[in-house]
């Protein structure tokens, strides 16, 4: 099985390669190989490689800003390193924390950011810090969210913020920039007098992008408030862009098949689009092939299981929509409600609660529940795959969840 490199797995779509072993079902007394108490708060997901899990964490106040590394066979931490120490953090929400991007793993160096507060370089296998940046400037706001992603030799971050909208490219071998694109779309916030008179949020967003092939053309794909872009990934250029203005603070990662792009445009108005990637400049009256605006997820990102998309909305209702036209086969309440991405096996989606309920429900045009199962926390993060385990990271433990041989 392929290690769990980055949010949303290897694929980066939330589709285990091989899962078929895993559990359907544990508890507190089942099926959990160990249990572990991680030190901070954050709602970062866990990365694999080999049988080392990384994790980010934070200080309750967001002074000290940590790696972690734990051991998948025994759920001993091995490595616990303080790499940034930030004098005046800015503010986070209660919701959100310190430390919630995902890290990264490529070959035998890791990948840690914070948001603009600090982004590192470690050598996976020494722990060495290679490099480290701490100049980005962006006010997250109501704290940080959007993860990195690698493209050949480039390192990219996303900076949604109150003030400052942007992607940035790194050379990954060194940390330097690589190139710098601002996001286009025009806010119309400005009053009369020339300030601002929508507050952060109508700017801000916590999305990881996602690299595509479509028309023979890699494209970069992004939400940001108020829009979704697509850019050149080796130059940053904008490619074209769908205007949604009521949309802000986008947290999904968005996934692609059938010739099209499919993923919720976040707060205020959410709703699921379906775009045609093959646009130039300004496209949402052309390339939107259809929208969804009930039960539409604002957090937890989607899943594209052959021809259905599947997706479990913040209050707890789960649904099943057809790819091609929009058009719903199910939508259940699962009850509960939900920040973590689901991830699918291809024959079982596995639905993570903030009251740390998981559905295991079937990856069928008919709603079936396979397996409900219960942890003592809640989930945030959202789930990675170890062999034939789960690694769950709830609110303040992290788990080895595998059936018992």
């Amino acid at each position: 099985m392929a290690d769990w490199t980055e949010f949303r797995g290897p694929l980066g779509t939330g589709h285990i390669p091989g899962g078929q072993m895993l559990p359907s079902e544990w508890s507190e007394s089942k099926n959990i190989d160990w249990k572990v108490a991680l030190p901070g708060r954050a709602w970062s997901s866990p990365v694999i490689s080999g049988d080392t899990i990384w994790l980010t964490t934070a200080d309750e106040k967001g002074h000290k800003l940590t790696a972690l590394a734990v051991d998948a066979g025994s759920g001993e931490i091995v490595f616990e390193k303080q790499l940034f120490h930030i004098e005046k953090p800015q503010y986070a929400h209660k919701f959100n924390t310190y430390a919630s991007p995902t890290p990264i793993i490529e070959g035998d160096r890791v990948y840690l950011t914070w948001g603009s507060p600090g982004t590192a370089c470690l050598d996976a296998n020494t722990k060495k810090v290679l490099w480290k940046r701490d100049d980005f400037e962006c006010d997250h706001f109501r704290g940080s969210g959007s993860s990195p992603i690698i493209h050949g030799n480039l390192l990219i971050l996303t900076f949604d913020g109150a003030d400052l909208q942007y992607m940035a490219a790194l050379d990954k071998r060194t940390g330097k920039t690589v190139w710098r694109t601002e996001r286009s779309v025009d806010f119309q916030d400005l009053g009369a007098d020339g300030k601002p008179f929508r507050d952060g949020d109508m700017r801000k967003g916590y999305s990881t992008p996602l690299v595509i092939r479509h028309g023979g053309k890699t494209q970069l794909i992004s939400i940001g408030a108020m829009a979704c872009y697509a850019y050149e990934p080796e130059t940053g250029k904008e490619l074209w862009r769908i205007t949604e203005r009521a949309q802000h603070s986008a947290s999904t990662r968005p996934v692609y098949g059938h010739g099209l792009l499919f993923y919720p445009t976040g707060f205020a108005k959410g709703q699921l689009l379906a775009v045609d990637p093959g646009a130039k400049g300004e496209a949402a009256d052309t390339h939107i092939k259809w929208r969804l605006k009930r039960s539409v997820s604002n957090k937890p990102s989607i899943l594209l299981i052959g021809d259905h998309v599947y997706m479990i909305a913040d209050g707890g209702v789960a649904s099943c929509v057809e790819a091609r036209t929009g058009k719903v086969a199910w939508s259940e309440r699962v009850g509960g409600n939900y920040s973590a991405s689901p991830i699918t096996d291809g024959k079982r989606i596995f639905f993570l609660s903030e009251e740390g309920k998981t559905t295991v429900v079937a990856a069928k045009p008919e709603f079936k529940v396979l397996a409900t199962n219960q942890l003592d926390g809640g989930f945030m993060a959202s789930p990675a795959v170890h062999r034939d385990a789960l690694i769950l990271r709830t609110k303040t433990h992290l788990y080895r969840v595998a059936n018992k041989k």
